[in-house]
Order: structure tokens, then C-alpha cells, then sequence
């Protein structure tokens, strides 16, 4: 039975679908760094919203993580990087609570357009201050997004309601995109000219960070409102402050700070400066969501293998799981067997896929074959961590599909450019291929020559001359060391040719029977492979 650690309050119905599920539940809030370190090697599962922080040396110590679930979209207290490293799939919950956030950016919106927090602290005092506070209207307003993805464009939406005009910067929008909400595309540059409101909805990256700097708040016009719903750190805090005491600023509403909890900051009693404690997403409604979404996504993986809002895997659906497995399978078994006979190293590595196996979701299975090429030479290396593995080596990567296999149905071919050696001006290829017949993993192809056999946990893999006797005196060299032979598979390219002989074993042979095994002349490459 899967088993869960609830490290932040979470919903008690989201509880009952961990249970309902057959998973294991341990609820234990406020944890420390050092006592999650100290809890997590017994759990498959960490749910967490914003105060756990499972950091690197967390992830170090999480033996058995399998997944951490995120009941919301920020994920600033997870080490996703070190979670990646560790093959730990990082899952959020994107769309729960954007409703709740964006209608929270519209009322900081009026609050600061119309000083309703001053004015009504005023009021409260008996003071009656009806002359003190001038307003502004949004209406025919034009209002900037930076960012236009799942909040900024719910956001979008309400400001056109509003009958406000709304430009966007977000290098992700597509121009059909964009037409489809009825916002105009534009540079940041433009933006901070021509709005008179602006608002952020990124996630906080070194792309985003103090992406309102001093510099760039320069650039807006005089009596702009500031809306800051999505992280602290996007927004230069200091500079906003000069620039509302100034009056440059006619208004600043924040929900989130550099630095929070924000005991105190900067901008604390600034003239017409609003302030939320991160309530983005906290409604009733917004915090039952994200728990039962998180719940059931983290029960379906844990189960199933189904992956949904993953920010380090490709996704797969609970219906994909069952079809893409055996080809999963596949892939990883095809994978290993290119890393284990690749003993230099490669530059490069090409997958294609051909037949019905090119209509899946191909993504997962990319990332089980890199898994078990880059598991030969580099140890504990899973789906998740692969695909960032090779691609901070700097290996090219190409991936093809073609509709039709002229032999099987399905078909996955791997070629990988192995790296020059001392005896060689340049690395040759390594092509291998296999299919799912009856369900199990099955090879092939090799070097180009047809041959089906399984993948035998212990195969001896040789490549040699086609020459008559060489088979038996193979059989009798291994027969004399006391190997027994499970299966045994054969493929040439001609008679007389380069031949394949791929040989299930029952034990791995002694390294004085592979030296001799190399030094027959018949023999090319010798190789014990396991699986």
C-alpha cells in the first residue's frame, strides 16, 4: 500500500479520496527542514501547499519519494530541480484556484482605483473624509498583463468585461491565442508606455525576477496602479515605495512580498498601498478544489502510473497508462541495450518510431528509453530525471515517427552515435530495434540485421564473422565454464557475412571466459548484457 505524507492542511475530503484509493495517509503540518528529513524515507507520496519546503537535502534523504503533489500552482518551496535529480515527479494543480486569483487582482484593482482600504479606515474613525479621496475609473482603461497563461487570461476576460483594454506581454501567447481573448500582444516595452494599470500573473524564474525594476517603472506613466497577485520578487518593492511617495504611483496593490510572512516591508503605510497576506486562492471554494485535485492526481500515479500537471514528466492519462506500458518496457529494455554497448560514450541519439506505436503519447516513451541509455553509464537514473540528464550533456537528441512498419505493427528503432576512440577517426552508429508481441518486449533488429529474441535478464551479446563451426565451438566454450544456455538467437547480413549471436544465459560468465571469447578471431565485440 502506497503511504503519504500530508505536510500542509489539506481538506478532509481530499483525505477520504487517499483512503478511498487504498493509500495510506500521515498527516503532520509545521515540519522543519530537519524533521521532513527525518519523516520522508518511508513515504511514496508528499503532499504540501506553501509552508513545507522540500528542499535538496530533503530530496536526498527521500528514499522512496515517488511524487510530490502541490495543492496550488506555485512552486517556489520545492526544489524541483533536485527532485528531477532524484526521480521524483512534481505535480501541481493549475487550474483550482485561478478563478479565486484573478477575481482577487480585479478587487486589489478597484481597492486601490478607489483608496476603498483608506477611505474606509477614515470613515470608521468618524472622520467623514468625502472630499479626501478622488477615485479613478478602470473603464476604457488599459490595462497590462504581464503574463497571459491560465490566471492573466481569466483576468483578461474580467477587465474586457469592464469595457477596459488590455495588452499583454507574455512570450508564450500565440498570436491565435491572443485574438481568441481579445488582448493585444505586445513587448514589454510597449506595455509599461501605454498602460494604466498593470498586473502580474508569471511564476517567479531568473527570467521574471524584479521584472518591474526601477528602471522599467521609469518607463510608465504618471499615476499608474501596480496589481502583484502572483509572487513577491517580481516587483523592484523599493522602488515602488519612492515612487507612491513621490506620487508617480497613483495606487499599489499587493497579495504576495519578497520576503513573506511580511512582518514588515517597505511598503507598509505607504500613501494609497494595499495589502493581502497571500489570499490569491483562499476561498472555500479555490482550497477544496486544489485538494481534491491534487488527491486524486497523486493516487492515480501512485496506482496506475497516470501522470497529470507534471512540471518535471510528460503527462499520461489513466487511460493512456495501461496502452503506453508495454512499450514503455520496451523502450527502457532497447535503451539499456544501446547504453551497454556503447562503451564510449555518444554524441548523439535518434528514436524512431513506426506503426500504431507512433500515434501514442511518445513523450514517456523517450524519456523510459534515455532512462535505461543513460542508466549503463550514470547508475540511478529514472523517467523523470533522463530527458535533463541528456540534455545538460549537451547529446543531440532526434525523435521521428512514421505512420506505417513494413513488418510489425508497432515498431521502435534506437541509433546512437557512439564517441571516437583511439583506435578510430570518428564514432560509428549502434542501431537497435524491437517490438510488444503478446504483450512482452521483444527484439528485433540489431546492426540492421532481422532477428526476434527476448531480452534474457542475463544475454550474451556477440557480434561476429559467419563462419562455419563458429556457433558450436561457441556452445562448447560455454558448456566447459558451466554456462548454461536459456535461448540462443541468430541474425546475418549474408552468408559468410557480419552475423549476431544473441544468447540468454543463466549466469554471468567469468571474466576469464569473455577474454577468451574476444580473442577468436570469428569474433568482433563481446559483450554480457543484463537486463
Amino acid at each position: 500500500m502506497p503511504k503519504v505524507l500530508i505536510g500542509d492542511t489539506l481538506s478532509p475530503a481530499a483525505v477520504e479520496i487517499f483512503h478511498a484509493r487504498g493509500i495510506e495517509t500521515v498527516t503532520k503540518t509545521g515540519l522543519n527542514t530537519e524533521q521532513l528529513i527525518a519523516e520522508i524515507p518511508e513515504y511514496d507520496g508528499l503532499v504540501v501547499r506553501s509552508a513545507c519546503k522540500p528542499n535538496a537535502d530533503v530530496m536526498a534523504a527521500a528514499t522512496n519519494l515517488k511524487v510530490i503533489g502541490r495543492a496550488g500552482i506555485g512552486v517556489d518551496n520545492i526544489d524541483i530541480k533536485a527532485a528531477t535529480a532524484k526521480g521524483v515527479v512534481v505535480m501541481n494543480t493549475p487550474f483550482g484556484n485561478a478563478i479565486t486569483t484573478a477575481e482577487h487582482a480585479i478587487a486589489m484593482m478597484f481597492a486601490a482605483a478607489r483608496q476603498i482600504p483608506a477611505a474606509n479606515a477614515e470613515t470608521q474613525e468618524g472622520k467623514w473624509p468625502k472630499s479626501g479621496y478622488m477615485g479613478i475609473e478602470v473603464s476604457y482603461k488599459t490595462l497590462g498583463l504581464i503574463g497571459c497563461g491560465n490566471i492573466g487570461s481569466r483576468v483578461a476576460e474580467r477587465a474586457i468585461g469592464l469595457k477596459m483594454k488590455v495588452v499583454a506581454y507574455d512570450p508564450f501567447l500565440t498570436d491565435e491565442r491572443a485574438i481568441e481573448l481579445g488582448v493585444e500582444k505586445v513587448e514589454l516595452e510597449e506595455l509599461l508606455k501605454r498602460a494604466d494599470v498593470i498586473t502580474l500573473h508569471v511564476p517567479l524564474t531568473d527570467q521574471t525576477r524584479n521584472v518591474l525594476s526601477r528602471e522599467n517603472l521609469a518607463k510608465t506613466k504618471k499615476g499608474l496602479i501596480i496589481v502583484n497577485c502572483a509572487r513577491g520578487g517580481l516587483v523592484d518593492e523599493e522602488a515602488v515605495a519612492d515612487m507612491l511617495e513621490s506620487g508617480h504611483l497613483a495606487g499599489a496593490a499587493f497579495d504576495v512580498f519578497a520576503v513573506e510572512p511580511a512582518k514588515e516591508n517597505v511598503l507598509f503605510g505607504k500613501k494609497n498601498f494595499i495589502a493581502t497576506p497571500h489570499l490569491g486562492a483562499a476561498t472555500n471554494e479555490a482550497q477544496e478544489n486544489v485538494a481534491l485535485q491534487v488527491a486524486e492526481q497523486m493516487s492515480d500515479y501512485l496506482l496506475s502510473g497516470a501522470v497529470t500537471n507534471a512540471l518535471n514528466m510528460p503527462s499520461i492519462t489513466a487511460e493512456e497508462a495501461p496502452r503506453i506500458k508495454p512499450f514503455a518496457g520496451l523502450a527502457e529494455k532497447l535503451g539499456s541495450f544501446a547504453g551497454q554497448i556503447s562503451d564510449f560514450g555518444y554524441d548523439e541519439v535518434v528514436i524512431e518510431y513506426e506503426g500504431e506505436v507512433a500515434d501514442l503519447n511518445r513523450k514517456p516513451l523517450t524519456a523510459a528509453l534515455l532512462a535505461g541509455l543513460l542508466r549503463a553509464s550514470r547508475g540511478d537514473v529514472n523517467m523523470v530525471s533522463a530527458p535533463a540528464i541528456l540534455a545538460d550533456s549537451g547529446v543531440k537528441l532526434t525523435e521521428t515517427k512514421t505512420e506505417a512498419s513494413p513488418v510489425y505493427d508497432s515498431l521502435i528503432r534506437v541509433k546512437v552515435k557512439t564517441k571516437a576512440t583511439k583506435n578510430a577517426t570518428e564514432g560509428g552508429w549502434r542501431t537497435l530495434a524491437g517490438t510488444v508481441i503478446a504483450g512482452q518486449p521483444r527484439i528485433v533488429e540489431i546492426k540492421g540485421m532481422a532477428l526476434e529474441g527476448d531480452f534474457s535478464p542475463v544475454t550474451l551479446y556477440v557480434n561476429n564473422l559467419d563462419k562455419p563451426g563458429f556457433i558450436g565451438a561457441l556452445g562448447q566454450m560455454l558448456g566447459e565454464a558451466k554456462v548454461n544456455i536459456a535461448t540462443f538467437h541468430l541474425g546475418r547480413t549474408e552468408a559468410g557475412g557480419e552475423a549476431i549471436a544473441l544468447i540468454g544465459i543463466d549466469s554471468v560468465p567469468a571474466d576469464a571466459l569473455m577474454d577468451k571469447l574476444e580473442k577468436l578471431p570469428q569474433v568482433r565485440y563481446a559483450k554480457v548484457l543484463t537486463f
